[in-house]
């Protein structure tokens, strides 16, 4: 028994769940349950990333023209106008973002993050203009009764304000877009991650099944960051101000004694930052060795979206978006993965440099319409914007296992959420295998020959390979840590 708790502790990664759970829990009733998680959890690093079935992926509520309209629609309309920090256009889109969830996912908590600098447009010295204030919107939504510090956090992340010249730039992909791309993540999987927590909330009341069936606490968070953009030209100290005074004032706020997590910054399991989407044709690599796994999870979603034709963008004139080879989810070896010859500059330098591990969602080159007046709603491909809605939406879904509950409609009774989070066969009643069909997962090559392959239900996994370079290094200040990427590193301003 010592072993075996043992070897459950390392699997779950939380003794106090386990000892709690061992305690009011039989033990011959609680070993298959502790078996399927030794399993589970075998491969080194492995975090329970679960695909979605094939009718799951169809089932997630999928982002409609009218939502992305530029005129009318309710998620980015709003958002494309002027927003330079500071400006009333600026407090405009940040008041939209506040009604927005409060009216939409009222479950989620608000809080902002202000800082104000002096830039290279205000001047210098006695004649020197006002500070520029940056406004930052921290969005969170955590488990009922999760400790924070004990609590790790899916980060979604765009900069919401746009360049000073040319005058009246929108930025429409520079980052309206991305903004409204994670509204609609956070709306499509809102009601599945409800149902999956009440459900563990219901099982944990009803037997303390919670800590058997579940790793340790994981919630998501937005941030939707301000002053991303040069006033004058990018420099370290002219760029990505909200984003280096969030990260700094996070490194300062240690959390309690005995957490889970250091601060806010090592609570954060995967930092997704979009920026310049929604133009045409955008081609993705995968920019850092350690967050590979990740890139390759999102980029096999693509294809099998694309495979059940819930894309809206297609062939003969769309190639994939994510374009570095991705075949093995789980590689071990840093040097398989080919990371490009270029770093770009944008609002994750700040997390990276403090040890975030970096998924980064840009692609190069630039689209055209980059920097100039032509970056607005009308010059956006909304098939394209609409596609990237869906893919954020699924990738959310698959990180916090939500196969059982996207299509679900009620909580599963006592008993059925440990069979459905352990894959231990049919809930009673529910209409939901399981285990799913090899079919429901498969690659679209497997689709194509009806090969009958196990699906592949692949652990998240958190590794750093040894012997990766450094890299990083500009924007922000400090020097770039653990990126293993060499190469050209690029701003903004360069492409």
């Amino acid at each position: 028994m010592v072993s075996l708790l043992a070897m459950a502790v390392l699997a779950t990664g939380s003794l106090l769940h386990t000892l709690s759970a061992l305690l009011r829990t039989p033990l011959l009733s609680a070993l298959p349950a502790l078996l399927a998680i030794i399993a589970a959890h075998h491969s080194p690093g492995a975090r329970g990333y679960q695909p979605l079935s094939n009718s799951s992926l169809a089932a997630l509520r999928a982002p409609t023209a009218a939502e992305f309209d530029i005129t009318t629609g309710r998620l980015l309309a709003p958002i494309l106008q002027p927003r330079v920090p500071g400006t009333a256009g600026s407090r405009a889109v940040l008041e939209h973002f506040v009604a927005f969830f409060r009216a939409e996912l009222p479950a989620w908590t608000l809080t902002f993050q202000n800082s104000s600098a002096r830039t290279p447009a205000t001047g210098a010295g006695a004649s020197a203009g006002p500070v520029v204030p940056f406004v930052n919107l921290i969005a969170r939504r955590d488990p009922p009764g999760a400790v924070d510090g004990d609590l790790g956090r899916l980060t979604l992340v765009a900069h919401y304000d746009s360049k000073r010249e040319p005058a009246g730039f929108v930025g429409a992909t520079d980052s309206a877009a991305p903004c409204a791309i994670i509204l609609h993540a956070a709306t499509a999987v809102e009601a599945a991650l409800a149902r999956k927590w009440a459900a563990t909330k219901t099982t944990e009341a009803a037997g303390g099944e919670r800590a058997l069936l579940d790793e340790p606490d994981q919630g998501v968070q937005i941030l939707l960051l301000d002053g991303e953009e040069a006033f004058a030209s990018w420099t370290n100290e002219d760029s990505l101000y909200g984003a280096r005074s969030l990260a700094q004032e996070w490194e300062r706020s240690p959390h309690a004694a005995r957490s889970t997590y250091r601060d806010p910054l090592a609570a954060i399991t995967l930092f997704v930052l979009l920026d310049l989407l929604g133009a045409p044709e955008p081609q993705v690599p995968s920019y850092f060795r350690t967050t590979h796994w990740a890139y390759a999870h999102l980029a096999r979603l693509e294809a099998r979206l694309r495979a059940l034709h819930l894309f809206r963008s297609g062939p003969p004139h769309h190639h994939p978006f994510l374009t570095s080879p991705h075949a093995d989810a789980n590689a071990h070896d840093a040097n398989d993965i080919h990371a490009p010859a270029v770093m770009v500059l944008d609002d994750h330098l700040p997390f990276m440099q403090r040890g975030v591990d970096i998924l980064h969602l840009i692609p190069t080159p630039f689209p055209d319409v980059w920097h100039t007046p032509l970056d607005d709603g009308a010059h956006l491909d909304l098939d394209t914007v609409c596609d990237w809605a869906r893919l954020l939406a699924a990738f959310v879904a698959e990180w916090f296992e939500l196969e059982p509950w996207v299509r679900v409609g009620r909580v599963p009774v006592e008993g059925e959420a440990l069979a459905l989070a352990l894959g231990l066969g049919k809930g009673k009643g529910n209409g939901v295998e399981g285990q799913s069909k090899a079919a429901e997962t498969a690659e679209p090559s497997v689709l194509a020959s009806a090969s009958a392959a196990k699906g592949t239900g692949t652990g998240r996994e958190r590794r750093s390979a040894e012997g990766e370079g450094g890299g990083g290094g500009g924007g922000g200040g400090g020097s770039g840590t653990g990126t293993g990427n060499e190469g050209r590193v690029i701003s903004k301003t360069e492409l």
